[in-house]
């Protein structure tokens, strides 16, 4: 038996939880997977999976097991790429996720950055609002906001993030400022459900405002676009508005009553194994949005 390509399979069925998915992101047949585990127990003398018809679970030596062996597929993945010299050059192809808006407005314009100082590399976004399963999804470096839960990687805060109630100076001239939460009451709101899909909105010291929206939008491009028009109120996150802000389109509300800010991570699963191509998008992606004032 190959004990690294056992290791190997071992490692990604304890990933995926599948036999099946194991099977399919080796190219391997699910049988072959079954029977490289089964003598990988047989040379251990324990038992590394418990499985059930629905589902495939490490057993107490199997999670001891599953740390050592990322450690050493780690240290030889790293001593081949040494010897390649991948570790000290970028090259091959880097894959990065984030939120839709967020990476359009702010990832996008490092990864072309960066694309155009490595031209060797080549690059892949996947932006999407839901969470990502970056190893299965093979993603070399996500943008997470929020806080995140224990996960093993490696994960580098660049900088925080507001939710912020937002109207035009036209609107405000007509119908007033609010000054306190309670005030949004007397105003026209414009929700956006891909956001904010609870009427309840939360404030600073615990206050809470059941919020009767007037109209609806499904993404927050719609309910940015409606508020700079002049048409009401709405909720957003501050880096969504920075060029309204800008050009004077729109204008922040209630800031002493906001919730504390949110986190925004970069994030990697390869640790201080990372390859030379994540260490630079990393890098100037930290150079980049630690600087950005709506960021901060």
């Amino acid at each position: 038996m190959d004990r690294w390509q056992a290791m190997r399979i071992f490692v990604r069925v304890a990933e995926t939880e599948s036999f099946a998915e194991a099977a399919r992101h080796l190219h391997m047949s699910a049988p072959a997977v079954t029977r490289a585990i089964a003598a990988l127990e047989d040379v251990i003398g324990a038992r590394l999976f418990v499985r059930t018809t629905r589902s495939v679970k490490m057993t107490e030596a199997g999670t001891r097991y599953f740390d050592d062996c990322r450690r050493i597929l780690s240290d030889i993945t790293e001593a081949e790429a040494t010897a390649a010299g991948s570790y000290a050059t970028p090259s091959g192809r880097l894959a990065v996720t984030a939120s839709v808006l967020f990476g359009r407005m702010y990832v996008l314009p490092i990864m072309i950055e960066y694309l155009d100082s490595y031209p060797t590399m080549s690059g892949r976004t996947f932006f999407v609002d839901r969470p990502v399963n970056i190893v299965e999804e093979g993603i070399d470096v996500a943008v997470r906001i929020g806080h995140l839960p224990d996960s093993g990687f490696t994960a580098i805060k660049v900088g925080t993030i507001r939710r912020v109630i937002c109207g035009s100076p036209g609107y405000f001239e007509k119908h007033g400022v609010p000054t306190v939460p309670a005030d949004l009451k007397n105003h026209r709101i414009i929700a956006s459900t891909g956001a904010w899909a609870s009427p309840e909105w939360r404030f600073a010291g615990d206050q809470r405002v059941t919020i009767d929206s007037v109209l609806q939008c499904n993404t927050n491009d719609a309910a940015i676009a409606t508020a700079a028009a002049g048409w009401g109120l709405t909720r957003v996150l501050h880096y969504q508005i920075g060029p309204a802000l800008l050009n004077g389109d729109l204008r922040i509300v209630l800031a002493d009553h906001e919730e504390p800010p949110l986190p925004i991570h970069l994030l990697h699963p390869e640790g201080r194994h990372a390859p030379a191509k994540v260490r630079a998008f990393v890098d100037l992606a930290i150079s980049r949005l630690r600087g950005n004032p709506f960021l901060n």
